[in-house]
């Protein structure tokens, strides 16, 4: 189901700018040709391999579209599990022994240069944690996962309250019961 928001971001410069998106599963009616984030490798899975991945369901691939501009961004979405033994001793301790937990996988996340600063990353991370939290009343989920590409990438989602593994800090984790506490404060 497409969500619908009209994104707004301001600075002291300058006046609000609206930028209307729609987000949808990918889908064959998508021009993937034109997405560039800068990044050759996102820019290469998304215009080759992204489809692939929805068609074998290894990963859900998600677009935000802009009227005029087209697909201004994409995140997949995948199951995964975590080894309770990775997370920080103090998380590791509270959960049950089993040999794995279950969590979701935003595996890639990237945004249009033609929109950076307008909140498009902020807008698909927020949009993924929806789905998520979505599916946790069918599917055992306890936190979502992220793999960054780089230090920028850590910091930004450390913004929204993502954890390093202490073994591996680009590979960060949101326990969903934070997300739902998030959520519900945003939606008061």
């Amino acid at each position: 189901m497409p969500s619908n928001v009209t994104r707004s971001r301001s600075n002291d410069r300058r006046r609000a700018t609206a930028l209307p998106i729609k987000i949808e599963p990918l889908s064959s009616r998508h021009d993937r040709a034109g997405f560039s984030c800068g990044t050759p490798d996102l820019d290469d899975y998304f215009r080759h391999r992204a489809g692939q991945d929805e068609r074998r369901g290894v990963a859900r691939v998600f677009v935000a579209v802009e009227e005029d501009l087209g697909v201004v961004g994409f995140y997949t979405l995948s199951t995964c599990s975590i080894h309770p033994g990775e997370l920080p001793a103090e998380l590791a301790r509270k959960l049950p022994r089993y040999e794995t937990i279950p969590a979701a996988l935003i595996g890639r996340l990237a945004r249009d240069q033609r929109t950076r600063g307008r909140g498009v990353g902020e807008l698909l991370l927020a949009d993924a944690i929806k789905h998520v939290l979505a599916a946790e009343h069918s599917v055992a989920i306890w936190a979502v996962l992220v793999d960054a590409k780089d230090e920028a990438a850590a910091e930004f989602y450390r913004r929204f309250g993502f954890v390093p593994f202490p073994s591996r800090p680009s590979r960060l984790f949101l326990p969903t019961a934070t997300a739902r506490k998030a959520n519900a404060r945003a939606h008061r």
